[in-house]
């Protein structure tokens, strides 16, 4: 079964992603407070602090990812709720970051985020498909749960 290696690769993946998420805010801020830039009259020290800030949360936000698929490839099952909520916004999030990507970065950049993406969706995926499977006697009836005749 490919769900193990997947799921590594994911986390591993988010993890880099934090990494360079977290570098690239902490250079932009730099260059902004060097510079001294202005947007619309902001001070330039806050939108330095702002956008060391908001990499930091990003990045941790992604490191928390990562740290959810390592947790699914070593227990080998599926995340829980708050475990899956979280993934599936870092999906819809990378799918919006994808679409952005495209136009303002390249194809490169869209085709990483799409990488990420999948990787995330597939480990959703693969570990659903399979509790549901393991699950036998408990799972739901098929059709309209009407009870059947004997």
């Amino acid at each position: 079964m490919v769900r193990r290696p997947v799921a590594w690769a994911g986390a591993v993946v988010l993890w880099a992603e934090a990494a360079g998420v977290g570098f690239l805010n902490w250079f932009l801020g730099l260059v902004v407070d060097k510079q001294e830039m202005s947007l619309a009259g902001l001070d330039p020290h806050a939108m330095t602090v702002s956008t060391w800030i908001a990499g930091g949360v990003l990045g941790l936000c992604l490191v928390l990812c990562g740290v959810l698929l390592a947790r699914t490839a070593v227990r080998d099952r599926a995340p829980g709720g708050f475990g899956r909520t979280v993934l599936i916004g870092a999906a819809v999030l990378h799918a919006l970051l994808g679409a952005f990507a495209v136009g303002l970065v390249g194809w490169l950049a869209f085709a990483f985020m799409m990488l990420v993406l999948g990787l995330i969706v597939l480990t959703l995926l693969a570990y659903d498909r399979y509790e549901h499977r393991e699950a036998g006697a408990d799972a739901p009836p098929s059709g309209d749960g009407a009870p059947q005749a004997a």
